[in-house]
């Protein structure tokens, strides 16, 4: 095995490595953030819940009073993160469910009189992330369905929290909530990085070139593009092509079709050519 071969799969092997630290660190974060529904009046929410929190990486569930639960719906709901269910912590109280927690988020609709001061959604997970990042544990509080949380709930919690949605029809449903504070959590405490690169090869220069020579040919042979007079097709084609970074796929794709097009002309020119060769015989 070749020095290079060698270096770069052990320059792979380092990029996985950091990968699945930065998981494992990702993971072991939002584990420190618990997502509290006190008093849910429908399993299904519950389930809407847990599907809302895995799908941003959140595992730490807590339910004050729950009046069905665990329940067929929940797991229905779920849709695959029944685990989060499984592994949920029934608690009668929310001071039970906060025990271990810095900061609580509690999540309201309205101000309500002598609250602390309120922080929207994103700069409330920001606040949060700060002390997740401290080590520390943080919990967002939902009330129920109906009536959210009670005074004597919110002044458990340090930090009142609103979603700025539309101040005509703010009604969200729980599990869209949950799954609003979930996105903006795993915004504020993880590290996205780059997006994720496409897998598919891009066409070399030549094989753009051998395209761009392949389109002259079929283009000359139609009559729709003159040698002749070749104003601008070719610059803005060959343009258009280095704008798009076209793949080896799409470049096999265009030759393939332009061959194809291409088929029947050669067919019709070979049939004249036999009419013509049969004429002259005929003839002598």
């Amino acid at each position: 095995m070749s020095d290079d071969k060698v270096a770069r799969m052990t320059s792979c092997e380092q990029v996985s490595v950091l990968e699945t630290l930065d998981y494992m660190s990702d993971q072991s974060a939002l584990s420190r953030v618990r997502v509290v529904l006190v008093q849910p009046s429908h399993p299904g929410n519950i389930g809407a819940a847990a599907r809302a929190m895995k799908t941003m990486g959140l595992s730490s569930l807590y339910l004050v009073r729950p009046k069905s639960f665990p329940h067929a719906e929940a797991h229905t709901r779920a849709s695959g993160a029944t685990d989060v269910l499984d592994r949920a912590i029934v608690t009668e109280t929310l001071g039970e469910a906060l025990v271990g927690v810095t900061m609580a988020a509690a999540m309201t609709s309205r101000r309500r009189e002598l609250s602390l001061p309120m922080q929207w959604s994103r700069d409330a997970a920001q606040t949060l992330s700060q002390r997740v990042a401290a080590d520390e544990q943080v919990a967002l509080v939902f009330g129920n369905e109906t009536y959210g949380l009670s005074n004597e709930d919110l002044a458990l919690c340090q930090l009142p929290v609103m979603i700025p949605a539309n101040p005509d029809y703010a009604s969200l449903n729980l599990g869209a909530a949950v799954q609003l504070m979930s996105y903006e959590m795993r915004m504020a405490t993880v590290a996205l990085g780059q997006a994720p690169a496409m897998d598919a090869a891009l066409a070399t220069v030549d094989e753009v070139e051998q395209l761009m020579q392949h389109i002259e040919r079929a283009t000359t042979a139609t009559g729709f593009f003159d040698p002749a007079n070749p104003k601008r097709l070719m610059p803005r084609l060959r343009r258009m092509f280095g704008r798009i970074a076209l793949e080896r796929d799409e470049v096999n794709i265009l030759r393939g079709m332009i061959s194809f097009f291409e088929r029947p002309l050669a067919h019709r020119r070979a049939g004249t050519i036999e009419a013509e060769t049969r004429s002259e015989s005929s003839n002598t």
